[in-house]
């Protein structure tokens, strides 16, 4: 080998990573990876829980263009069971569909049927995305063959007492308008976040709820404020404001929200 050749190898052998230095450079990558992923899962969820509020937010416009055609907004179901034995048990949500730009969806259930005959299936089982939070895991969008939904609306509460006669504004039965919400509808819930809940179909009765328990706490088989974002869970006012609500909350100022004349003053949350 002469000279020159020999100091072309040196610089051959120099440009090459040595075992050391691949090492620290794959346990560096680890560690930003490490750092990053926690990072893009938070912007992801932030994206998700900025969409669930957004649907909250074409739910309240729809209420409140249903209010301004019938002068109240719509039951919270009509002819539930076992109320009526054979009630047709239509939800708030499934009358709001005009108003959610799906008339078509509303002109094709039978509402002179219960919700569950089997000439509404097949408009039951439509996929209405404004009734989806994106941050709920699941396997189908159907729950039961219908039309799933992760928004309640609000019966009432029985943190602080009974909730009979019902104290919301999403009751059976009866139609509550905004001068029935004496709390102030700026206080007062309409529909929440009650993320994969046994009963969730949009065109279901069932889907309303008397709050019992702190947010993000209830079991499974209750229906209550729930949801998959961390901290708390997206709430619809009756004025039509979105409000993040923290499962820290009060409890009492939780019950005070939750009933539209229950005369509570109610602070900041």
């Amino acid at each position: 080998m002469d000279k020159k050749q020999g100091v072309s190898l040196q610089r051959r052998c120099r440009c090459a990573f040595s075992l050391v230095e691949l090492l620290v450079v794959i346990a560096v990558t680890g560690v930003l990876l490490a750092l990053l992923l926690p990072a893009i899962q938070a912007a992801r969820e932030t994206a998700r829980r900025v969409q669930c509020s957004n649907n909250l937010r074409q739910i309240g416009i729809a209420l409140h263009s249903y209010h301004a055609v019938y002068n109240c907004f719509p039951p919270g179901g009509l002819e539930p069971r076992p109320l009526w034995r054979n009630g047709r048990q239509f939800a708030w949500s499934a009358f709001l569909l005009p108003y959610l730009e799906q008339q078509s969806v509303a002109d094709q259930i039978d509402f002179g049927k219960p919700f569950d005959h089997p000439d509404n299936a097949q408009v039951a089982a439509t996929v209405l995305s404004v009734y989806l939070c994106p941050s709920t895991p699941r396997t189908s969008p159907l729950h039961r063959g219908r039309g799933a939904t992760d928004y309640g609306g609000i019966y009432g509460e029985r943190i602080t007492s009974p909730n009979e006669p019902p104290k919301g504004v999403m009751i059976y039965d009866r139609a509550i308008a905004l001068r029935d919400i004496v709390d102030g509808s700026s206080t007062t819930l309409a529909v929440s976040e009650d993320s994969a809940f046994p009963d969730g179909q949009w065109i279901n009765a069932r889907n309303v709820f008397d709050q019992a328990y702190p947010i993000n706490r209830a079991p499974r088989f209750e229906n209550d404020i729930r949801s998959l974002h961390p901290g708390g869970a997206n709430g619809l006012f009756a004025d039509g404001s979105v409000r993040f609500l923290s499962e820290t909350m009060d409890l009492k100022t939780l019950a005070a929200i939750c009933t539209r004349a229950g005369g509570e003053v109610v602070g900041d949350f």
